[in-house]
């Protein structure tokens, strides 16, 4: 049978000669990551359920997220971690390594056509040197620590030939955003996604990671390049590792094939609150920005860093700016060291450090306050991600450039002067406090409750819940946070009773892989979620966690006629929907096997 790329991978990682779409899978991997945030968590499952750990020489600690510890909460959970590395035999990648998905190709920890799981959303990465990376909950990372395996369901796949040549001053990020730009957050949402052609073939590791790095955005499972000969070689060198790399067959089967020509993609900006909301650079030149980041896991290698250089020699950031810059790695901060950019950098008033996820986690180097324009060459900018202000995405160049300049600008056209900038009053609204939850514990494979109609699409982790509150590991805390940077439905964990039922949009948990986001519905007592679609890790954390999740087309929903308060009945198992307050009936898709097995068991780690 032939099979696309990851297909193959999937195969060579469980027991089957060939798999398709829509197979679950039981599949080895090889490499088992959790950072400093979730990472506690992971250890509190295994502790909890009395697991072991499969192999230890497969399984890493990366503290990337907020390595300095810069509160308490984080400290206590990275020391967690730490005892149990020394305990266990784990090594860690503390402080000063740098992010884990850069550290797992970098290191050779992960190679063409292996397979890795990570706390981080962004494991898919990994796609950038033709291996298999995802992003999953602490529940999953705990079973793949215990077991060594854990189940996939098989997406479809998707070919994507660039052809052309990229026009002078477009890069990576451009074609990452130009390809937002075309496919939205939902188009590609659940497909694996492989890319070829000659513009793709001539594309450099670090681009490719650029590119790879911002799938999640685009709603894709991962983006994989074939491996060719310098990324091969690379990799063994890294690695140790004579492995034989995997590519797709000719005759594969992909649910979509597209020619994109790059010769007419333009250098692009994400507007505040979603990656994919790409302009022209055009569009947005000449807003005024207060401060700057250039780093995370899509632009923080060391070509981002010679670009960021090359534009801030002999140049200072303009008063009032704050730019921070990152290296994503500990070796390539030291690159940077002997090849004097680090000193190009602090000359231009830069503040630099340690390796990390930085700016995009907002752990590492602070926020941004409220009113506060920022422009990033990070991956997402939802509301709060960084802060209270806005924030733009954007490529090296156009950041180094704004920095310069003091407002959005072209890296080819930087005014001989920076902007200046007007006095401006801020008033900061304080939080209302909201009141804890216990809870709910009943479960029933049919269930009854009023709902919630929240019909948005694209409602993020941060929206459910917010990075602010990821030190907590208690899910008794939890709830109280459910929604809360969210516009409109600040109140919900406030109004919510044990039993209700959420009915929201497409790509409903897209984002980050936090358990949280699924755990503060479990302490509410949210009984039921439907959505018409999921963002991919987010659906797995649901069904691990056994949170009831089913989903809708919109044909489905249509025929229930539901209105705010109206009371539902929900049959896990046949997928009909009955509203009880006019009586109205449809079928959805029911639980798959797996899903229920989990469900019943009260969790993946349950017995």
């Amino acid at each position: 049978m032939s099979m696309t790329l990851l297909e193959k991978i999937l195969a060579r990682h469980s027991k089957y000669d060939s798999v398709k779409p829509g197979d679950i899978v039981d599949i080895k991997i090889d490499a088992r990551i959790a950072r400093d945030f979730g990472g506690a968590n992971v250890v509190k499952n295994i502790l909890d359920h009395n697991l072991g750990i499969d192999d230890p020489q497969c399984t890493f600690f990366t503290f990337d997220c907020n390595p300095g510890g810069s509160d308490q909460k984080y400290a206590v959970n990275q020391h967690i971690c730490r005892q149990f590395a020394r305990n266990n035999g784990i090594k860690v990648f503390d402080i000063d390594s740098g992010i884990g998905t850069h550290i797992a190709i970098d290191e050779g920890l992960v190679y063409p056509g292996a397979t890795a799981v990570s706390t981080d959303s962004h494991a898919n990465i990994l796609g950038a040197i033709g291996a298999f990376g995802q992003g999953m909950g602490d529940m999953d990372i705990a079973a793949a620590w215990s077991k060594g395996r854990i189940w996939f369901r098989v997406p479809p796949s998707v070919r994507i030939n660039l052809k052309g040549d990229l026009p002078s001053g477009v890069s990576a990020k451009d074609i990452a955003l130009n390809l937002l730009s075309r496919y939205g957050a939902n188009s590609l949402l659940g497909y694996s996604v492989e890319l070829y052609g000659d513009a793709a073939d001539k594309l450099s590791l670090d681009q490719r990671i650029t590119i790879s790095s911002m799938a999640t955005e685009m709603g894709a499972i991962i983006i994989l390049f074939p491996p060719d000969k310098k990324i091969i070689d690379y990799c063994m060198k890294k690695s140790g590792e004579q492995f034989k790399p995997v590519y797709a067959d000719n005759d594969a089967n992909y649910s979509m094939i597209e020619d994109i020509d790059i010769s007419r993609f333009v250098r692009m900006v994400s507007r505040p609150g979603a990656p994919h909301d790409t302009v022209d650079l055009e569009s947005v030149n000449g807003i005024k920005i207060d401060s700057a980041f250039i780093g995370s896991c899509t632009n923080g290698r060391m070509e981002d860093m010679e670009k960021a250089a090359a534009i801030l020699d002999n140049r200072r950031v303009a008063p009032g700016v704050v730019l921070k810059i990152v290296p994503a790695t500990d070796s390539i901060w030291r690159e940077c060291l002997s090849s004097g950019f680090l000193d190009i950098f602090k000359r231009a008033g830069a503040l630099v450090s340690n390796a990390g996820c930085a700016g995009c986690a907002a752990g590492q180097v602070g926020q941004n306050g409220q009113g506060e324009i920022t422009i990033s060459t990070g991956n997402r900018n939802f509301p709060g991600k960084q802060g209270k202000g806005s924030v733009y995405l954007a490529s090296p160049e156009i950041v180094a450039a704004s920095a310069v300049a003091g407002c959005i600008t072209d890296p080819g056209n930087i005014p001989d002067k920076p902007v200046e900038f007007k006095a401006a009053v801020t008033m900061v609204r304080k939080e209302a406090g909201k009141p804890e939850r216990e809870p709910g514990s009943e479960k029933s494979r049919i269930i009854e409750g009023k709902i919630w109609l929240i019909r948005k699409d694209n409602i993020d982790t941060d929206m459910i819940f917010h990075n602010r509150y990821l030190a907590i590991t208690d899910i008794r805390e939890m709830g109280q946070y459910t929604f809360d940077n969210l516009e409109g439905n600040e109140d919900f964990a406030r109004k919510a009773s044990p039993g209700d039922i959420v009915v929201a949009g497409k790509n409903f948990g897209s984002g980050s892989s936090r358990q949280q986001a699924v755990d503060c519905f479990i302490a509410l007592g949210i009984s039921c979620l439907l959505a018409e679609s999921y963002g991919a890790i987010y659906e797995r954390n649901a069904i691990n966690a056994a949170l009831p999740i089913l989903t809708y087309t919109p044909r489905q929903l249509e025929a229930l006629q539901l209105k705010q308060w109206d009371v539902i009945e929900v049959d896990f198992i046949s997928g009909r929907i009955c509203n009880l307050s006019n009586n109205t009936t449809s079928f959805v898709l029911p639980f798959f096997d797996v899903q229920n097995e989990i469900y019943q068991k009260g969790g993946l780690l349950g017995k």
